[in-house]
């Protein structure tokens, strides 16, 4: 049977598979896979706890693994089903596909199956791995790593515009939370407030000289969500912030550094921690680096990786998420040169 990709895709994308909420996704992709002749594998993934992660499913939750029977891999392809949210529909024109997941990741999903045929059908020993999880805390790749397969090579999929990644920068989550003392907002006095200790804490994070790679940049913080307080005429008791560092070397010297900035004025959390990583150049492809984070730190039994995909990261997550039909029909060509290069070596 030869996969269409482009149609995969159409199809993927109107399946709701937000981060929690993927078993729609992984059931169809289990039905296809083993219609195709695959022996597929759904490896359980655990909820989080609903009273700490707003969002949270209650659903079942599952990574999908296929190989041929009796296969063990050389080279595993690999990305992601769940998305960010909201869901939306896929659209098209002549050019492009539309809507959420076209090229994070669905788009990529499709290209990956469809090069894995066309890889079965050249000999190569090839899987396939779709997880859950890679849009909030790499849960899947975590529990995926639990049970690789033996494969040599490990060619992640996120949108890279068809070219090669060289490195990736981590990821760091920051929780902040303040406290302080409720009071009447006329005799601020009498209270303590724990939202000005919190921008406080904001200011002199921000403030920070911290790493920078030749090559890769800088060290870059997004504070992505605040909170607190109760009433604009209360003196505030709590106040949270979230933050999202992307770094490009050890972790712990951006760790230090904040929990130096904070002296004590907040509680901090680093509730996420996804290491920088560099990759070898391979063959001719254009090559690019990645301020982004992938699963590929979680996923490290799986073989040497690699970093290459459909689509622009500059549209994901945005309304305006699209995919070139030219890239995906393309990257499946690449996908099966790159693997089939690696397997040679």
């Amino acid at each position: 049977m030869k996969i269409d990709p482009i149609e995969l895709t159409r199809q993927l994308v109107n399946i709701e598979s937000t981060t929690y909420h993927e078993a729609p996704a992984g059931h169809f992709l289990y039905d296809f896979l083993l219609g195709l002749g695959y022996d597929v594998e759904k490896q359980p993934v655990p909820q989080p706890d609903l009273a700490l992660t707003p969002g949270a499913g209650t659903g079942e939750r599952f990574n999908v693994y296929a190989a041929m029977p009796g296969v063990t891999p050389d080279v595993v392809l690999s990305t992601h089903m769940d998305t960010v949210p909201p869901f939306f529909h896929c659209t098209e024109d002549e050019e492009y596909l539309y809507g959420r997941g076209t090229c994070d990741a669905k788009g990529i999903i499709a290209v990956q199956v469809a090069a894995a045929e066309r890889l079965i059908a050249a000999g190569v020993k090839v899987g396939l791995l779709f997880v859950v999880g890679e849009e909030r805390d790499s849960a899947g790749a975590a529990v995926a790593n639990q049970t690789p397969k033996g494969s040599k090579f490990l060619i992640n999929g996120e949108p890279t515009d068809n070219r090669m990644a060289l490195a990736t920068k981590g990821a760091l989550r920051v929780e902040l939370r303040a406290s302080g003392k409720m009071a009447h907002s006329a005799y601020p006095e009498l209270g303590e407030s724990a939202i000005d200790k919190l921008v406080s804490v904001l200011a002199d994070i921000q403030m920070l000289d911290l790493p920078i790679e030749e090559e890769i940049g800088p060290t870059t913080v997004n504070v992505g969500v605040i909170s607190g307080g109760r009433a604009p005429n209360v003196v505030a008791d709590k106040a949270e912030a979230h933050l999202l560092i992307r770094t490009v070397g050890p972790s712990e010297i951006v760790k230090n550094a904040i929990l130096a900035a904070v002296a004590g004025r907040a509680e901090v959390t680093f509730s996420l921690d996804l290491t920088f990583i560099r990759m070898r150049r391979v063959g001719t492809l254009p090559t690019m680096i990645a301020k982004f984070a992938t699963d590929i730190p979680s996923l490290t039994n799986w073989g040497e990786p690699f970093l290459l995909g459909p689509g622009s990261i500059h549209v994901a997550h945005t309304w305006d998420e699209r995919v070139s039909k030219k890239e995906l029909l393309e990257c499946v060509e690449l996908y099966v040169e790159l693997a089939t290069g690696l397997v040679k070596e």
